[in-house]
């Protein structure tokens, strides 16, 4: 291989290949000129890339995880003195003998996951940027829009639908004083919800939040009266949105995501 040229084929991007032809080509004293032929779905393209690999005296390093697409450039690269090596497949052969499973012999399935986990670090980190009302612009680019009280589960909730379904959330919290963002009533109501709770356990919920902080529950946070007017201001401003209303006095946070997400997806917004 005097020109050190080496053809990375695969059946997806090539990323996989080209990183374990780079990592074994930087055993040695010399630059490899890699050449990368992704998303090969035919033989006739391996044909071509056997024919133009024979000419440069280069080598073939591939992913291909279909047997036959394996097979053929193989049996057609040793027809022309052609070295192949197949990278992937004699893994995936001997995996499924040892665990009796039938591959799925589907390409690009690492990098499906990777794209997975990027939107779900994206969905995680808009959470956070936009949680508790701290930038109204979030609620215009948000996938969901939460409203409600303090004490409503808001934060865990736009947390678990970003961790668990890519959902990019924001949350608004209202109270009486501050009128609520004008972007609330821009945004399109069927991305809204707004999540109530009986003033009881409210009530309840606030009074051991203070107790946890070390104060008193007597104060203002925890007055009945007092939450019970931020209820009716609550319900005012669904009202006028006139956006789904969930009530989460008895639910567990994975409960209220699954309506949520029913919702969404009756609705054929994602």
């Amino acid at each position: 291989m005097d020109n050190k040229i080496v053809y990375v084929v695969s059946d997806s991007v090539g990323e996989t290949a080209d990183l374990v032809v780079r990592a074994a080509m930087g055993q040695f004293p010399f630059a490899p000129d890699i050449r990368r032929v992704p998303y090969v779905e035919d033989t006739g393209t391996l044909k071509e890339v056997i024919s133009i690999a024979k000419s440069n005296r280069a080598l073939i390093c591939f992913t291909l995880v279909k047997p036959d697409m394996r097979r053929y450039l193989l049996v057609e690269a040793a027809k022309e003195g052609v070295e192949a090596y197949d990278i992937i497949g004699p893994l995936i052969d001997q995996i499924e003998e040892i665990t009796g499973q039938v591959p799925r012999y589907e390409p690009g399935v690492v990098r499906r996951l990777d794209e997975e986990y990027f939107k779900k670090i994206e969905a995680i980190e808009f959470a956070v940027k936009y949680d508790d009302g701290r930038d109204a612009r979030g609620i215009l680019k948000a996938d969901i829009v939460l409203i409600g009280v303090s004490r409503t589960s808001k934060t865990p909730l736009s947390q678990y639908l970003a961790h668990n379904k890519r959902l990019k959330v924001a949350n608004v919290p209202l109270v009486p004083e501050v009128d609520p963002p004008e972007e609330l009533y821009q945004v399109a109501k069927e991305k809204c919800f707004g999540l109530k709770i009986t003033p009881d356990k409210l009530n309840h919920i606030r009074k051991e939040r203070l107790k946890s902080l070390g104060l008193s529950d007597g104060a203002t946070y925890a007055n009945i009266n007092r939450i019970k007017e931020e209820i009716d201001h609550f319900e005012k401003v669904v009202g006028k949105i006139n956006c789904q209303v969930i009530d989460v006095s008895n639910k567990a946070i994975e409960e209220t995501a699954n309506i949520i997400v029913n919702a969404v997806q009756n609705q054929k917004m994602f």
